[in-house]
């Protein structure tokens, strides 16, 4: 007997009928909810790549090696990895009213602990001993050595990932319960631009809030951001059946084919062997195994890419720091002039995210553009991460690149077109399971993906505190999409049309 492509098992039937004229969108509320969650996702951004923004001057005030950093690195990327998974459980518990709010007030605290290192002497130093397995001598205690500043900052990343890992299931969770397939797309398209505008914002204001207020503070006002968002979202946010500001059209758009939820029905989760048995469960696995964890190498380490590559920067582009800083190349410390560096990389790492953003739209709005026009929802989709996962390959050259504005050329295309991935690998999730295992499922996607992650960000600093280079880096993405693709078509040969499955 063969096995379904995408389900273990016939869906359940409880889908309403569809009509047979297309539902019109009698209003845009829905979009003052892809709004909020566009801004969270900035937040949520701007709070964990300000360490990536901030890696030179730190590494050089507290003495932290290149292993140090990497160190720090994989300490947040493991811990976001537990923080999806466990997120994206809680989130179908307490549904995304709740859940999402309670993670954005405790990463904001975690953000802002960061600022607390501080207090910790820059020449203090500590050892940890740990358990560790090696094949010829079997388990042995080995010894973490490292900055205590480095310790409480990896303390906090800590934190801040376990908390942060809360937001994307969350958001995929929205999506789903407030748009129409046809839609999600697009909408994941648009609020997974928070990522790119806070990114954009963050190199450019951390560098003049590093020079007005040091880096301490730095941390405690973008840690503070996150609480004014709470706000909104209290008074706006609502589930689409309960909610007093969509309009009777608006809701049947949004429901287009697909039965509204029951109270009990958003807070049933599926238990893991049941969702562990749907192949595109696996499909998604491997691209976040494979592909995911390109992003946190752009993450943490793009700044600092640019900024050592490319150090005759100022050259290029003129003395910047006359122009930000007031002063002279003649009359410049050290430190002043370190500084209008660091802008100008903080300003070529914004434009990196500005592109990153262009293709998270515009690859969300290709795959419905394509669906309007009568294509099947497994070609749409498809064609859409195939044209991500080609863009992506000639990230192989960008280390050979003779001009700055060439890499970041190379860099922020591929950029564009992981988002663009993301966009649709997310509504790729939302196209093949049931929606009490969406959170889930994208929660276990983004555990693997960053727990993956976590060894890219140690391998990295190892990489670089042995070679000094970023080719090897580099070399390894350019090939990643498009292998996770290969193993997406081969696990899901075809998605299913139908507007939701359960």
């Amino acid at each position: 007997m063969t096995t379904p492509q995408n389900t273990p098992q016939s869906a359940p039937q409880n889908a309403a009928p569809q009509n047979t004229a297309p539902a019109r969108a009698g209003g845009n509320f829905r979009w003052v909810i892809c709004t909020l969650l566009f801004f969270s996702v900035a937040l949520n951004y701007i709070d964990r790549n300000i360490i990536g923004i901030l890696k030179m001057p730190l590494s050089e005030k507290l003495g932290w090696s290149e292993n140090d950093f990497g160190t720090i690195a994989a300490g947040f990327s493991f811990a976001y990895a537990f923080g999806y998974l466990i997120g994206g459980r809680l989130i179908q518990r307490f549904g995304v009213r709740y859940g999402l709010p309670g993670f954005v007030f405790f990463w904001s605290l975690a953000a802002m602990a960061h600022g607390l290192c501080g207090l910790i002497p820059a020449e203090a130093r500590m050892s940890i001993g740990y358990p560790w397995l090696n094949f010829d001598t079997g388990f042995f205690i080995a010894t973490l050595a490292l900055p205590s500043t480095a310790f409480g900052f990896l303390m906090a990343r800590i934190a801040l990932g376990l908390t942060e890992g809360g937001n994307f299931p969350g958001a995929i969770k929205a999506v789903a319960e407030w748009f129409p397939q046809k839609e999600r797309a697009l909408a994941t398209g648009l609020f997974n631009a928070g990522t790119n505008v806070g990114a954009v914002i963050c190199p450019v204001a951390v560098p003049m809030l590093l020079k007005q207020v040091g880096w301490e503070s730095t941390f405690y006002i973008t840690g503070a951001l996150g609480f004014a968002w709470l706000v909104a979202w209290w008074f706006l946010y609502e589930s689409p059946d309960r909610s007093k500001r969509v309009k009777a059209s608006e809701l049947a758009y949004i429901r287009d084919g697909k039965a509204a939820e029951t109270p009990a029905e958003k807070k049933e989760s599926m238990p893991w062997r049941n969702i562990l048995r749907y192949r595109a469960v696996w499909a998604y696995i491997i691209a976040g195994i494979l592909a995911g964890p390109v992003w946190t190498v752009y993450q943490f380490f793009l700044p600092d890419f640019i900024y050592k590559r490319y150090n005759e920067l100022h050259a290029q582009l003129g003395d910047w720091s006359k122009v930000f800083y007031f002063t002279t190349p003649a009359t410049a410390t050290d430190e002043l002039l370190n500084q209008g560096r660091l802008f100008e990389s903080g300003v070529w790492t914004g434009v990196f995210y500005f592109l990153a953003a262009i293709g998270g739209v515009f690859f969300g709005w290709l795959a419905g553009k394509l669906l309007n026009r009568g294509w099947t929802i497994n070609a749409a989709r498809k064609i859409a991460l195939l044209i991500c996962a080609l863009s992506v390959v000639p990230i192989y050259f960008a280390p050979f690149a003779s001009h700055v504005w060439l890499a970041v050329l190379i860099v922020g295309i591929a950029g564009s077109a992981h988002q663009g991935w993301s966009a649709n690998l997310f509504s790729f999730v939302s196209d093949t399971m049931p929606r009490k295992a969406i959170s889930s499922v994208v929660g276990l996607g983004g555990f693997v993906t960053y727990f993956t992650g976590g060894v890219v960000s140690k391998a990295t600093g190892w990489i670089l505190q042995t070679t000094g280079s970023y080719v090897y880096v580099f070399a390894w993405a350019s090939s990643m999409y498009v292998l996770s693709l290969i193993a997406i078509h081969l696990l899901v040969p075809r998605i299913p049309q139908s507007p939701d499955n359960a």
